[in-house]
């Protein structure tokens, strides 16, 4: 279904740009890489945070319907990665609402709610979910306060827009960590079973968290996914996005490029042509076996000499002089299936040179094409047009638009039936269409805003960082995902899902619940809904906690030893 058009008015009117500030510092990164590494394996993750680690209750007040309880606590993450957290965030606040009296004094379930953007201090959790789900079942609640927000945001931070992109990789860091002190503390209080919330961002923080806990535990992510690169890189959210600065500082700071750009990942890239060659089984085997055999033909087959290639542009002389009938015209269709640097750097306002690989790349895959032109000729009847110079030409089209910027100019296609014309004709790959002398070419529209390969290259790494940083498939599975009930919005243009590996195949026995709305509307028409699904997965927990709470009794009345089971009698799980 089409991205909610709700989500991109409602995001359009807030004028705040994300990430004013670039990346942030080069070697924070490197470190929150090397540090994701160790978060994302429940059992080294649940190791960094003692079950005595130590919680401050700073207030206690009993109102006519509950308890409250506010404290804090200094974020592991501060501990383990120092000078990462800002000062005003290293202390992490949070409110616990507790019912007077327990329905069931052996089941004392809380739930975490984590916030999602732009839900500063603890009313709105306070009043939307938590008091509800206090009145309606009896579930306690614990409100943590993000890092940069609220009691927590710095003082230089406008509103809700982190100023570097290493600030939400430390949010979900400290996030991780604190939600494993505040679980421990819930155990050592007798509070169980237990369970994490929230909506959006705080949805996929909880998603994060949950991985690293080794016992049972309930998770109820809303209009979420599994991971943040596509929010950042095709949602809504992506056009408040600071590109410009983020492009200046890739290029500017080698150490980004040259070394940061090789420690991140995009995991769903492999994902997508596993799942197109699956769907496309028979075509795609085709298309492997053409290639195995043009590859042989190029490999056994009579040694040839590179193509006589000349490169012109509409700026250098030869451009007037050209008379060759052997011209190649290389468009933004890209025909010829050149890589996508290659392809750039050919199409460049600028003059680019190109590395031994690009050219012989360029030799291969004109080879390529020479030879299918020439099988064509041969069947027609004509005569192959052997080893002419071959001529490529970068033509630039008119901007007929004089309102448009130079770097929205599109590339023209040759018009002329020359043999480069015809060989683009035949290799065409559906991006452009043949069409009769004269008429225009049709294109698939481009991007405009990241037509330029350096634009797309800032944009990949982008999306690499958020993979190697929040895609669930690098964290472990929860310990029982049969405890997870996962809330999407169908048309939410936020968190697109296309392209994403599902929630399913990175959890399995994980239920998933779509509602057919976009990301606002979810999130403003369908909060009860939310609860009962808070509820229901803690129905689901209460059941196995009271099961498993009365065959340890029987056992341990059978061993001659009385005493009410905790949740520390829960065996720990494995860490995948």
């Amino acid at each position: 279904m089409p991205p909610s058009r709700l989500d991109g008015l409602y995001r359009s009117l807030l004028l705040t740009k994300f990430f004013c500030k670039g990346w942030g510092k080069p070697e924070n990164l490197e470190r929150l890489f090397a540090f994701r590494k160790i978060i994302s394996n429940r059992a080294a993750c649940s190791q960094l945070v003692p079950r005595d680690y130590p919680v401050e209750i700073t207030k206690e007040e009993i109102t006519s319907d509950c308890k409250i309880l506010e404290g804090k606590f200094i974020s592991p993450l501060e501990i383990y990665m120092p000078g990462l957290v800002p000062d005003v965030a290293q202390n992490a606040h949070f409110q616990i609402l507790l019912p007077l009296k327990w329905n069931d004094e052996r089941c004392k379930p809380i739930c975490i709610h984590l916030a999602g953007t732009g839900d500063h201090y603890f009313w709105k959790r306070r009043n939307l979910i938590a008091k509800p789900l206090l009145k309606e079942a009896n579930l306690g609640a614990i409100i943590l306060e993000n890092p940069f927000y609220g009691l927590r945001k710095p003082k230089e931070q406008r509103a809700s827009s982190l100023q570097n992109v290493s600030d939400i990789f430390v949010m979900g860091g400290c996030l991780v960590l604190e939600s494993l002190v505040l679980l421990n503390w819930c155990e050592r209080n007798g509070y169980g079973p237990l369970g994490i919330t929230g909506l959006s961002m705080g949805g996929h923080m909880a998603s994060l968290a949950a991985t690293n806990w080794p016992k049972p535990l309930v998770l109820v992510p809303c209009l979420s996914w599994s991971t943040a690169s596509s929010v950042f890189t095709e949602g809504v959210m992506s056009h408040s996005i600071n590109w410009d600065v983020l492009e200046t500082q890739y290029f500017a700071d080698g150490n980004f490029r040259e070394r940061l750009s090789k420690m991140v990942t995009v995991v769903d890239d492999a994902f997508v042509a596993g799942k197109h060659f699956i769907q496309n089984f028979n075509q795609s085997v085709e298309e492997l076996r053409l290639d195995i055999n043009e590859t042989k033909d190029l490999v056994c087959g009579d040694p040839s000499a590179d193509v006589n290639l000349t490169v012109i542009r509409e700026t250098t002389p030869e451009h007037e002089q050209k008379q060759s009938k052997n011209l190649i015209h290389i468009n933004r269709s890209n025909a010829l299936n050149l890589s996508e640097s290659l392809l750039n750097k050919l199409l460049s306002n600028v003059r680019c040179e190109l590395t031994q690989e690009e050219i012989d790349e360029l030799n291969v895959k004109i080879h390529l094409a020479l030879k299918r032109h020439n099988e064509e000729l041969q069947a027609e009847g004509g005569t192959p047009t052997g080893n002419k110079p071959v001529i490529l030409e970068v033509k630039a089209e008119e901007n007929d638009d004089k309102t448009k910027p130079a770097s929205q100019t599109s590339v023209a296609a040759a018009s002329s039936k020359s043999v480069g014309s015809k060989i683009m004709e035949y290799i065409s790959w559906g991006t452009a269409s043949s069409t009769p002398d004269g008429a225009e070419e049709k294109r698939k529209p481009i991007d405009t805003t990241k037509e330029r390969w350096w634009e797309r290259e800032a944009l990949q790494f982008m999306r690499g960082m958020m993979d190697e940083c929040t895609h669930l498939k690098n964290f472990s599975v929860p310990y029982d995902t049969s405890l997870i009930i996962a809330v999407c919005a169908k048309d939410d243009a936020y968190i697109p899902r296309d392209g994403c590996m599902s929630l399913e195949d990175i959890w399995p026995g994980a239920e998933i619940r779509y509602l057919d709305a976009g990301h606002v509307s979810a999130y403003v028409l369908h909060q009860k809904l939310f609860r009962s699904c808070i509820v229901e997965a803690f129905e689901r927990a209460k059941k196995k906690w009271v099961s498993e709470g009365e065959q340890l009794r029987k056992q341990q009345q059978v061993n001659g030893v009385a005493r009410t089971p905790a949740i520390d009698d829960i065996p720990e799980g494995p860490t995948k």
